[in-house]
């Protein structure tokens, strides 16, 4: 009796789902099909045998594209937002395609006349970044037969809408419960703005491991900034001056993080002897402060990348396997951390501090 050979899933396989077979970005897996030099070899060499076990191949009649696309930001003034460029041009100039670069001035909906603007001058693409079209906006430029991808939504968007982001909920949890573990008990957040969805998903990680622990949350200590250095100066100002102060703060962001450091120095707390502070993004300074900030790192130029070639390949008439890509976190433990009244022995404060 002849055996059944086992059934095949009839779908092709997608540069998606390989990555998550392998357990490896979908970046990782697009820059061994573009022969990128920079992937370990013994990655390179699990990738190639997933691709080939597949019988994955790169469509050979892909449209060679041909223009720019518009990158645009709610807005443009800190070192998140240079990451996300840095990404998009990574894809972009490998493509030989340029990009157009605005703002919106802290809107997270583009007004009517920047997308008449846009579509006068016919991009291969849009990406939105911490802002997103409306819905008339979003008919008018599937009209024009113009795609657009977001990158880290500001808020809930419709499911036909490609996204690209990480997983904030679970970056406010990974960052709380590095705290908890730590022995801290009294910890305040001061998040970005509260009509920002990343800003809630992240106070949401951050209750629910408070959840996990069986402790209540103090209301005074849930704050709302801007993401920004001055609201983390402020908040930090106000909760540390307080006789029941925080033993730890997170920030929403590395720049209110910064804020926060400033205060304590300016409250003559040591950090982390007497107060820690994780921040949030993983910005390049974040590694150069004095103390090195403890932060979740979230994958800014991976979604970047991702979204951009995602727009590229929506350019070109080829749908993507999902419209919803979150990218995974990671806590990246360094010197503003510690457990509580840990003071005794810890480093010197910095000369002028």
């Amino acid at each position: 009796m002849t055996s059944a050979s086992p059934a095949r899933d009839p779908r092709p396989a997608t540069i998606a789902s390989i990555a998550e077979e392998l357990g490896v970005s979908v970046t990782t897996v697009s820059k061994v099909l573009n022969g990128r030099p920079d992937v370990a070899p013994d990655t390179r060499e699990r990738v190639e045998a997933g691709l080939a076990r597949h019988q994955y191949r790169r469509r050979s009649k892909r449209r060679t594209l041909k223009g720019q696309i518009d990158l645009v930001f709610h807005e443009l003034n800190s070192m998140w937002s240079m990451e996300i460029i840095q990404g998009v041009d990574a894809v972009a100039a490998a493509t030989r395609i340029e990009v157009v670069l605005s703002q919106l001035n802290g809107a997270h909906l583009p007004p009517d006349e920047w997308l008449d603007g846009v579509l006068d001058h016919r991009p291969l693409g849009v990406l939105f970044v911490m802002s997103r079209p409306s819905q008339s906006q979003q008919r008018k430029l599937r009209r024009a037969q113009v795609p657009f991808v977001v990158v880290d939504t500001d808020g809930e968007i419709a499911e036909s809408v490609p996204v690209v982001g990480s997983n904030n909920w679970d970056g406010g949890l990974l960052a709380t419960r590095h705290l908890l573990e730590l022995g801290h008990r009294r910890i305040a957040v001061v998040s970005g703005p509260k009509d920002v969805m990343c800003s809630r998903a992240r106070v949401a990680g951050f209750r629910v491991a408070h959840d996990e622990a069986g402790l209540t949350i103090d209301p005074d200590l849930v704050r709302y900034g801007n993401f920004y250095v001055d609201a983390g100066y402020e908040h930090a100002m106000d909760l540390l001056s307080r006789p029941d102060r925080p033993t730890a703060i997170f920030a929403g962001s590395d720049l209110q993080a910064l804020g926060v450091l400033r205060a304590a120095r300016r409250l003559g707390l040591d950090v982390p002897g007497d107060l820690s502070v994780v921040g949030y993004d993983n910005v390049p300074v974040a590694g150069w402060v004095e103390p090195a900030l403890t932060t979740v790192g979230q994958p800014l130029r991976d979604m970047a990348t991702v979204a951009t070639q995602m727009l590229l390949d929506l350019a070109r008439g080829v749908e993507p396997a999902t419209s919803r890509i979150d990218l995974a976190n990671e806590l990246v433990v360094r010197e503003s951390t510690a457990p509580p009244g840990s003071r005794a022995g810890v480093r010197a404060a910095a000369p002028g501090a």
